[in-house]
């Protein structure tokens, strides 16, 4: 898919008119009508100008892929290993930055957390502790969860997750917009 392909299709999907995306990203309409009809070749700012009215990177954007072949089932060996401080999640889904939702599959050992600073984002999510124990603060209120339990809460409010158990802790998280 060339750039002018690439631009329209993802402003589609975006759901923007034409000039939504150049009141986003501060340039005219005719600009926008121009790459996409492949009358103008941008400059490397004027693209990145143009691609901050989503936003995403130049990178995510030459690797965004539309085709109707996009996988569907992912075997473990296939999820996006992330983690830190001992914590290990597996990122369920395509590459891309067109995600609409992060599915996790995360492990905690015992004594594993997010780390000492707690966490904020713009998200809604929601989980459910598959075995082992999470503890979960929320702003000023902490619960130890155990299997069969679950939460949901907005990401915007302070959080972390610690695990003080003896044995490992698994759980299923999910949040939207993706925060990963």
């Amino acid at each position: 898919m060339d750039l002018p392909e690439r631009l329209k299709w993802l402003r589609i999907r975006h759901g923007l008119t034409q000039r939504e995306l150049a009141k986003r990203a501060g340039v005219s309409n005719s600009l926008i009508s121009q790459i996409e009809q492949a009358a103008v070749n941008p400059s490397v700012a004027t693209l990145k100008k143009v691609l901050d009215g989503f936003p995403i990177s130049m990178g995510a954007f030459f690797s965004l892929e539309h085709n109707a072949g996009r996988p569907v089932f992912f075997r473990a060996d296939e999820l996006v290993k992330l983690g830190s401080n001992g914590v290990t999640m597996w990122l369920l889904g395509p590459p891309g930055s067109d995600r609409k939702l992060a599915l996790l599959r995360e492990h905690y050992p015992p004594g594993a957390d997010t780390g000492p600073e707690m966490l904020s984002n713009e998200a809604e999510e929601a989980g459910l502790v598959l075995s082992g124990e999470i503890e979960i603060t929320v702003g000023e209120e902490c619960r130890l969860l155990k299997a069969g339990d679950g939460y949901y809460f907005d990401t915007h409010q302070p959080h972390r997750f610690r695990n003080p158990g003896t044995q490992a802790c698994e759980l299923i998280s999910a949040a939207t917009p993706p925060t990963f």
